[in-house]
């Protein structure tokens, strides 16, 4: 399973781990497959980090999950964040909503603290050219990064319902 994002600086093709994180990959396939995702900002960017987007508000501080609430970490052994992990940002366990990010860099210090579902498999390039655009206050962009739309390639749960 996997999906396209086409930013502003490129495109980057994710494969989605639903078989080992089954609760975020549908969240985050619902909402890409309803379009929510299409024109936020990438609202903060750490070089040596990560880049995040997910909010329609652009704040950082938005963001509503296809379960109307906040769900459930979902920690797999197997997964760790290093560079290229795509995550769901979090305000502590339990509280995942719609905002990700992906990770510039190995960050074994993440696992177990918030839920991987997914690793970028194409795009290197663009992930390390959104890490060298200057930022601002709050680690904004100064430059804006659009997520344009994204594509998805198979989608499982579509094929279930």
């Amino acid at each position: 399973m996997s999906v396209t994002l086409h930013t502003t600086l490129g495109d980057i093709k994710i494969e989605v781990l639903c078989e080992l994180v089954p609760i975020a990959s549908y969240n985050f396939l619902a909402l890409c497959a309803s379009g929510y995702y299409n024109g936020c900002i990438f609202h903060r960017n750490i070089p040596k980090f990560m880049i995040q987007t997910g909010d329609p508000t652009g704040t950082g501080k938005g963001g509503e999950s296809i379960y109307k609430d906040k769900f459930q970490d979902e920690f797999r052994d197997e997964i760790k964040h290093i560079r290229g992990t795509v995550s769901m940002a979090n305000s502590g366990p339990n509280t995942n909503q719609s905002q990700f990010f992906i990770c510039y860099k190995d960050l074994p210090r993440l696992d177990k603290q918030y839920t991987a579902f997914g690793k970028v498999i194409h795009g290197f390039e663009v992930l390390d050219a959104m890490e060298k655009v200057p930022t601002g206050p709050k680690n904004r962009p100064v430059t804006p990064i659009v997520l344009r739309s994204i594509t998805i390639h198979a989608n499982p749960i579509a094929d279930e319902e």
